[in-house]
């Protein structure tokens, strides 16, 4: 393995198997709560991992009718349109029998008498996968990596024991990963739970530690939210307890605006966690100037309002620039934030409910700044900040252990590759 061999993805023999599209694609009526289907969007395909936190669902008989996009084991699927490049593996491990992706993704599927499923994981990882695609992807509003280019892609030509050991000394920096993002989810979900407790079915402890609605504590109806709401409670609307703003793109053919920038700018597919805590895209200052891009400080909250991570929302660890796809919230209080956090998400998800359109409708910052949010008590509101900036805390702290070893295993998996180090 001391000189690279290389093999383009069609020579390779890999098999590309594309989303339904057209009229196979389900509309929003036949999207369901449950089903026997899961139906994969972009938005589920994470960087190295699905995420299964937001699903829909189609029927048997709407699977029965569609040609394409039914996942095997062992098959990886590739996001190639609006975020490209993100993959996931469909493991044993993953807890769904029956899944299908939409057109903006397509399936790898390859022949085990040559290629390792897991090896070929690890390539669409790479950064030699990544910085081949990123000469390929066309279109600005929506990248887009079609098939046929896709298959142009040179990969290395390995034997399978070559590939096994790879594989042998990755995986285990993998298995780490993701058991942190496991420890994520789950801290995520606590709070979440927490939140639902809370604030959606009001049973927060009362003065005597039992919970409030169900204890028979007094509630009150509320005129702007047309509901009962825990008394002493007030309403508020975002933009009377936040300033929001949203960014801009700086022209992408003026390389000044981007060339050796040190401004971070996030786009609206980074949205992906709950706490941002690095990017790989920066601006000049005169990028920062010419545009509508602005500056949020550390903390702020960010909602991406269209795309694929629409209605996605994350906080700030660092001052940074945005895309005009998404709003920042700076709140005036922070012990506001995780809560807000929730009840934003929560909303989307209700419009989504709603819509008789697109799977995934848009957000606006003027939809943001009106949303009517109902102001806890300050022992309450403390309380949940409290438990929740200790969860976030340590959020934080597993995403930042997962950078260091991604970088890592990006610099290892090139050196093994062409055989410069074996571990």
């Amino acid at each position: 393995m001391s000189e690279w061999k290389f093999l383009t993805l069609k020579e390779a023999e890999l098999e590309f198997i594309d989303g339904d599209r057209g009229v196979n694609y389900p509309k929003k009526s036949e999207l369901l709560p449950e089903g026997d289907c899961v139906f994969l969007n972009t938005g589920n395909v994470r960087q190295n991992s699905f995420d299964f936190s937001n699903l829909d669902f189609i029927t048997k008989e709407k699977d029965n009718l569609l040609r394409n996009g039914k996942l095997q084991r062992d098959d990886i699927v590739l996001t190639t349109r609006g975020t490209v490049g993100n993959v996931a593996l469909y493991s044993q491990e993953v807890p769904f029998s029956n899944i299908r992706i939409n057109s903006g993704m397509v399936i790898i599927r390859v022949n085990k008498n040559f290629w390792h499923p897991y090896f070929i994981y690890l390539f669409f990882q790479s950064h030699l996968f990544k910085k081949q695609i990123s000469r390929l992807i066309s279109g600005s509003a929506q990248p887009q990596l079609p098939i046929s280019i896709l298959e142009t892609v040179n990969i290395p030509q390995l034997t399978l024991d070559e590939q096994k050991e790879i594989i042998f000394n990755i995986k285990s920096i993998d298995q780490k990963i993701q058991i942190n993002n496991q420890i994520n989810q789950e801290l995520e979900a606590m709070a979440k739970t927490l939140y639902d407790y809370w604030f959606v079915q009001f049973d927060f402890p009362d003065e005597n530690g039992k919970p409030y609605k169900s204890s028979g504590g007094k509630m009150v109806y509320n005129d702007q939210l047309k509901r009962e709401i825990p008394e002493g409670w007030g309403v508020a609307k975002v933009e009377d307890i936040a300033q929001t703003g949203s960014g801009g793109t700086p022209k992408s053919t003026n390389v000044s605006y981007y060339s050796n920038g040190e401004i971070p700018w996030i786009n609206s597919g980074e949205l992906e966690q709950t706490v941002i805590t690095s990017t790989s895209n920066f601006i000049t200052e005169e990028g920062l100037n010419n545009s509508s891009a602005k500056l949020f400080p550390s903390g702020t909250i960010l909602v991406a309002m269209y795309g694929a991570t629409a209605g996605k929302v994350s906080f700030l660890t660092f001052e940074a620039s945005t895309n005009q796809a998404i709003c920042a919230i700076m709140l005036n209080d922070i012990r506001m934030r995780y809560y807000l956090k929730n009840v934003i998400e929560d909303l989307y998800q209700y419009l989504v409910k709603l819509s008789t359109g697109s799977a995934r409708d848009n957000l606006s910052q003027d939809m943001i700044k009106n949303i009517k949010v109902v102001i806890p008590s300050n022992d309450i509101l403390d309380r949940y900040y409290d438990f929740s900036n200790n969860i976030i805390k340590e959020i934080t702290k597993k995403q930042q252990e997962n950078e260091q070893l991604t970088q890592l295993r990006d610099w290892l998996l090139p050196m093994l590759m062409n055989g410069q180090v074996k571990v």
